[in-house]
Formats: C-alpha cells, sequence, structure tokens
C-alpha cells in the first residue's frame, strides 16, 4: 500500500514550514493590527483581509488530520472550502482526495497574494491538479457553483460562515458533512445558532480541537 499523501515528503515538509510560520500568527498580528479592535467593524472582509495579509490563520495540527480522516471516510467528490489562507487546510482536504481517488477540491482566498503563494505550494506538492483556487469574494466567486456540494469546509471570516452557508445549501444534499473551525470565536455565533438548530436542517456537533471543529450532518 501506498503511503498516505500527507506522509509525501513534499507535502509534508510545506506543512511542517507553514506550521512553523503560523506559530507566529500573534507576534505578526500584534505588529500588523494598528486599527483598534473596536474599529474594525467597520472594515470591509476586503480590508479585513488585506490587512491581515501576512497572518497564516490555519487550521490546528489536529483539526488538519482530522479534515483528513473524514474526507477519507466520506469520500466526497465536490469539496468546498471557504478561506484558504496560505492553504494549510487545504493541503489536508487535497491530500484526502487524492488519496480517495476521485474527486476534488474547490477553496476560496480574497487575499491576492495569499491565494498566489498558495498556488504556488499546490504546484510544489503535485496536489494544484485536485485544487482549484477562487480568488475574490467567496460569496460572488461560489454564487455561480453548479456541481454538489459533498463536503464544506468553513474556515474564512466568521460572520460570512452562515451567508456562505446559505448561498451553497442548495447544492448540498442530506449526508452531507459541513464543518466550520473556530467555534470559540464570537463571531461565529450566528452560523454555530444556526446549525445546532435542528429545525435548519442539521445535526450538529463540537469537536475539542483548539478552538473546536463544530461538526454538522445535513439532515
Amino acid at each position: 500500500m501506498q503511503p498516505c499523501t500527507l506522509a509525501e515528503p513534499r507535502v509534508s515538509a510545506a506543512l511542517t514550514r507553514m506550521f512553523g510560520a503560523a506559530a507566529r500568527d500573534e507576534e505578526t498580528a500584534a505588529r500588523l493590527w494598528s486599527i483598534p479592535l473596536d474599529d474594525r467593524g467597520s472594515l470591509s472582509a476586503q480590508e479585513l483581509a488585506d490587512a491581515a495579509q501576512e497572518i497564516y490563520m490555519p487550521v490546528s495540527a489536529d483539526g488538519g488530520k482530522l479534515l483528513y480522516n473524514l474526507v477519507r471516510a466520506t469520500k466526497p467528490t465536490g469539496v468546498v472550502e471557504f478561506g484558504t489562507s496560505y492553504g494549510i487546510s487545504t493541503l489536508h482536504l487535497a491530500a484526502a482526495v487524492r488519496d480517495n481517488g476521485a474527486g476534488r477540491v474547490i477553496t476560496t482566498e480574497m487575499n491576492r497574494i495569499k491565494a498566489a503563494s498558495a498556488r504556488d505550494t499546490f504546484a510544489a506538492t503535485g496536489l494544484d491538479d485536485v485544487i482549484t483556487v477562487l480568488e475574490g469574494n467567496a460569496l460572488q466567486t461560489l454564487a455561480a457553483l453548479q456541481q454538489p456540494v459533498d463536503f464544506l469546509f468553513l474556515d474564512g471570516w466568521k460572520n460570512l460562515c452562515l451567508p456562505v452557508l446559505r448561498l451553497l445549501e442548495p447544492h448540498i444534499a442530506p449526508g452531507t458533512l459541513v464543518v466550520a473551525d473556530d467555534v470559540d470565536l464570537p463571531g461565529l455565533g450566528p452560523y454555530l445558532d444556526h446549525v445546532r438548530d435542528t429545525s435548519n436542517g442539521y445535526h450538529s456537533v463540537t469537536f475539542p480541537v483548539e478552538d473546536g471543529l463544530e461538526i454538522s450532518c445535513r439532515l
């Protein structure tokens, strides 16, 4: 049996490098965020994305492994990710798709520098042929999506997770897993209220990895 793609040297080296850079996120954020916290609500998503250009904001290492396992187990052919950043979570999703032998990942990123860096990483790891990067506002770039969404990972700006979910719900069949990162962040509150209410068509459970992953099954 071939080793899993996550253990492939190019993928492993890329993840090690990026997790190492992400370990400095707090220091980088302290240097970059000259905007007082109370004033950030007035910024657009694009302005926030550009201000956070140097910050990796990754899924945790264990969270990435969980994503890999979920995709391996459910074998989705259409994986959609909201929030590429530098591509750490995307590599886990794409590695699982590659190891399953079918499917592709459509991922979104608003900041052009992050999108370009992620594309370079995907090419260097040999996973670029199963990844499509949509650059721009996800509410616009995903609006043209026609194919079914067989697995959805939400890790962009938290106040946009619910609008993105609602945009894609017509493409999400019963039994599909929807996963959101950072349940501890207050901005995700409206999203969590939505998926935790079974009348909205989801059965949801929180998985305690780092800041928490909310795993919801479409009913």
